[in-house]
């Protein structure tokens, strides 16, 4: 972390593209507004993109604005995502889920640094300093065809690794009790943790990383009064439990529907070691409804 810290201080200190790679929950977001908030961009807006979540036929519209009449529903001039990131940084979030036709689009304005709203002649400057981020290996992603290789290239300018909790175990006490402090600063309590807790707390190996690790300290924090102890993390770790092996999914009888279908999006989700794409068309759903259902449990 230490290292990182020092790699983003120095990406701060430039205008260069950043590509982020980090597991689902390490804080890949955090890092990009650390490093817009000391570039000299610090004063102009941070835009996020969420790239699986973007509507397909309306994309290009919604990266890149569009004017009235241009298409069905397009009742008055509507800026984009670009334009709105003008002065400041331009995140783009799990960018190897873009689609490849707008890979095309953006590697124009990268390479060129205009664009043109859709069903509009005037050609715009892009003024924004570009970010981006995935949960998967970037390489892979160019090799099974979802990333072009010309588009990966322009973006892997300054790689950035945030790796994931369990290659920092001595981290999580320290960012445990920063998330104690933050709750009872807030509530005007005076919590603390149990030294079970503590304990069970360094010896899990965290598949949800940072954002498991807060939640699991709020829900200690909302259920009790003054100490903070190792049953809740117990309980909560044995009513996740579902049983894979060998690709199947073995649940008890009674299991409630809504449990069901999260353990089963996340089974499939590891079975395709985290390729959401894949995942989704296994489960013979969209990636939006995917993406909906992994913000839904907090693992976007």
């Amino acid at each position: 972390m230490t290292q990182l810290r020092s790699q983003m201080r120095r990406a701060a200190a430039t205008d260069a593209t950043v590509f982020i790679v980090g597991e689902s929950g390490t804080g890949k977001e955090v890092v990009a507004r650390a490093i817009h908030a000391a570039s000299g961009r610090r004063d102009g807006p941070f835009v996020a993109v969420n790239c699986g979540a973007i509507n397909g036929g309306l994309a290009h519209a919604q990266l890149f604005g569009h004017e009235k009449g241009s298409f069905t529903g397009a009742l008055s001039q509507h800026c984009g995502y670009l334009e709105h990131a003008s002065a400041g940084t331009l995140f783009l979030d799990e960018v190897t889920e873009m689609p490849l036709d707008l890979q095309v689009q953006f590697l124009r304005v990268l390479e060129s640094g205009t664009y043109e709203r859709v069903g509009g002649s005037d050609v715009l400057r892009a003024n924004v300093r570009l970010l981006c981020a995935s949960n998967q290996d970037p390489a892979a992603a160019v090799a099974s065809g979802r990333l072009r290789e010309d588009f990966f290239h322009r973006l892997l300018v300054v790689p950035l690794r945030v790796p994931p909790l369990r290659e920092r175990a001595e981290d999580v006490t320290a960012l445990a009790q920063y998330f104690l402090d933050e709750m009872n600063a807030s509530h005007g309590t005076a919590k603390r943790f149990s030294r079970r807790m503590l304990e069970s707390l360094a010896i899990h190996d965290w598949p949800g990383n940072v954002r498991e690790l807060r939640n699991v300290v709020q829900r200690a924090f909302i259920v009790s009064d003054d100490v903070l102890d190792s049953d809740f993390l117990d309980r909560a770790r044995q009513a996740l439990r579902a049983q894979c092996e060998d690709g199947v999914l073995h649940l008890p009888v009674g299991t409630p529907l809504a449990r069901m279908q999260r353990e089963l999006i996340l089974a499939t989700l590891a079975h395709h070691h985290g390729d959401k794409r894949r995942t989704a068309a296994t489960l013979g759903i969209t990636l939006k409804t995917l993406y909906n259902r992994l913000e839904h449990y907090g693992r976007s």
